[in-house]
């Protein structure tokens, strides 16, 4: 049992650095003591987790599995600490938060509300934006952000949790006009889908074998809105490409079904700061916690 947690840390800054290499520059080790740590990990799984050529790493399946719940062990366990030091100092003071809009209030701000409960003395401002907004001109603390980061100077940036995409339809529609069994069958169906400023959001599928599969939807039916488009897939009135955390209640109710057995590759959510020698207890409290409780909402 001691010797559970041996090689986790390693192998996880090993896959978030990219590379054995940069994850022993993060660590103050070589490489050569990475590549030792983790190769003796893999030997007590029995289970290869990385790729390796002359040239990089890359994840396997079992290693990309393995590495999502180590993930979740090393962020409850953050949390854990965070939660007794804060019993021991008291989370006080301001922050300003900005999230996108759905998301916000469908996952993040019960979570925030929670916290806010837990510390009477903290101040939360939450805004609620789709827009990117600049935490240094807005005065912003700290920003939640989906998907593929920009290279902006002066922040600090941490992965707490990832979502995926689905299709999915109501019965009704598809007991209407059928079940598509290929993604060539789907423009035979109607589509509602994400559109925003007159450009149509592609539709990017992993199919079972990995293998990812981009298509441009073609349809009457486009909204800037993923609630909207949500209930007019309840209403029947096509098939679409929504996140699982929005749909999962309809689905477990009967409302929609999920459509050919593809999803999305993960899309990454993120906490971004301005960088900062030394993070204030409030902040590292409200990211810990978002790490450790936001993925179990995500699926």
């Amino acid at each position: 049992m001691n010797d559970m947690l041996n090689g986790i840390p390693e192998f996880v800054e090993a896959v978030e650095a990219g590379g054995f290499s940069a994850a022993a520059a993060r660590m103050n080790l070589s490489r050569s003591a990475i590549g030792k740590t983790i190769a003796k990990l893999e030997r007590r799984l029995n289970t290869r987790l990385f790729h390796r050529t002359t040239r990089m790493q890359s994840l396997t399946d079992e290693g990309q599995a393995f590495y999502e719940r180590c993930r979740r062990a090393l962020d409850e366990i953050q949390s854990g600490e965070a939660m007794l030091e804060s019993g021991k100092r008291e989370v006080n003071g301001r922050l300003r938060i900005s999230m996108p809009v759905l998301f916000g209030r469908r996952c993040l701000a019960p979570l925030l509300l929670e916290l806010a409960r837990m510390h009477p003395k903290l101040e939360l401002d939450l805004s609620f934006s789709d827009r990117v907004v600049d935490l240094f001109d807005e005065g912003f603390d700290l920003a939640i952000r989906n998907g593929v980061l920009r290279d902006e100077a002066g922040l600090a940036a941490r992965k707490i949790a990832f979502h995926r995409m689905t299709l999915c339809a109501s019965p009704d529609y598809l007991a209407a006009r059928g079940v598509p069994q290929t993604i060539e069958e789907l423009c035979g169906h109607d589509l509602v889908v994400y559109a925003r400023s007159g450009e149509t959001k592609r539709w990017t599928f992993l199919q079972g074998d990995g293998t990812a599969v981009d298509y441009l939807p073609e349809t009457r039916l486009r909204f800037d809105d993923l609630e909207v488009i949500a209930d007019a897939a309840v209403a029947g009135m096509g098939i679409t490409w929504l996140p699982c955390w929005l749909v999962r209640d309809h689905v477990y109710a009967g409302r929609l079904a999920q459509v050919l057995n593809v999803s999305s590759r993960p899309v990454n959510i993120y906490a971004v700061w301005p960088q900062t020698p030394h993070l204030p207890l409030k902040m590292r409290v409200i990211i810990d916690l978002l790490a450790a409780r936001l993925p179990g909402i995500m699926d």
